[in-house]
């Protein structure tokens, strides 16, 4: 795709999130307008609580918007049936997995669910987009292995191939790091970045690793507890977004570094 060019995935107007008890709301977050737009790596960052998770799953159709909408290529997302968005959008969450014998490569060939038809009997066309997701995600050495010996660094990878079999335009990602040391973390983020950059693909994420997100990432979505703004990561930092993310007696955010800095006057 010419970068030049730039074309919104995903928009939402008005939207309030948050969940409906009997016969009142309880509202997460409101008055949502962002933006994400076609290939680009794109993270949502914020404090814990502020409804990161609950913004990841309205956007997904997992869970319905108390009001406002969200348009995935400009139409509606409740206008999409449950195959047909599983064709366009695939999602990997923090959840456990179940208990099984699955091997890793029978772990991503579920990615091709929305395809295979009622016997999930798996095409040659199948076989190929599995494959090459292993290639991507450089786990060619594990697919013989059950997933449950893999370490989390490992079975990320893996979610992380599935849902490039699953063959979406966008990939998003709850807390794909939320396991993972400092090494590893920077692997997923170093991976997540480069398939962008070679497939073309949307990738969003919520993360708490904001300074790395901070260095890696092409866009943010910056969500507060009264606000939420979305745009490419300079143009956030030049805004002063991020200013009053944290409060200041503990974290302060350094413009000069681009980076959230301990206030060393504590």
């Amino acid at each position: 795709m010419n970068k030049t060019t730039i074309h919104s995935i995903i928009k939402t107007k008005d939207l309030s999130i948050g969940y409906q008890q009997k016969k009142q709301q309880l509202i997460v977050a409101k008055n949502i307008n962002i933006t994400i737009n076609q290939a680009t790596f794109t993270a949502l960052i914020g404090k814990n609580g502020v409804g990161k998770s609950t913004l990841l799953r309205t956007l997904t159709k997992v869970q319905q918007p108390l009001s406002g909408n969200v348009y995935l290529k400009n139409k509606s997302i409740s206008a999409y049936s449950h195959k047909e968005l599983a064709t366009e959008l695939s999602l990997v969450l923090t959840d456990g997995l179940p208990e099984s014998q699955l091997t890793v490569f029978e772990l991503i060939a579920l990615g091709r669910q929305p395809y295979t038809n009622w016997i999930d009997k798996l095409q040659a066309n199948d076989i190929s987009k599995i494959n090459w997701a292993i290639e991507q995600t450089e786990i060619t050495h594990l697919k013989d292995k059950k997933f449950y010996e893999l370490s989390d660094g490992q079975l990320q990878r893996v979610m992380i191939a599935r849902a490039l079999a699953q063959d979406t335009e966008i990939i998003i990602l709850d807390e794909p790091t939320a396991h993972l040391d400092m090494h590893h973390t920077y692997k997923i983020f170093l991976l997540l970045k480069k398939l962008v950059a070679t497939t073309g693909k949307t990738i969003l994420i919520s993360t708490h690793q904001i300074n790395l997100a901070l260095e890696l990432v092409d866009e943010l979505i910056v969500m507060k507890s009264n606000s939420i703004a979305s745009g490419r990561t300079q143009d956030i930092i030049e805004s002063n977004a991020l200013e009053t993310l944290f409060p200041k007696d503990i974290l302060r955010f350094n413009k000069t570094l681009q980076q959230f800095t301990v206030n060393k006057k504590n």
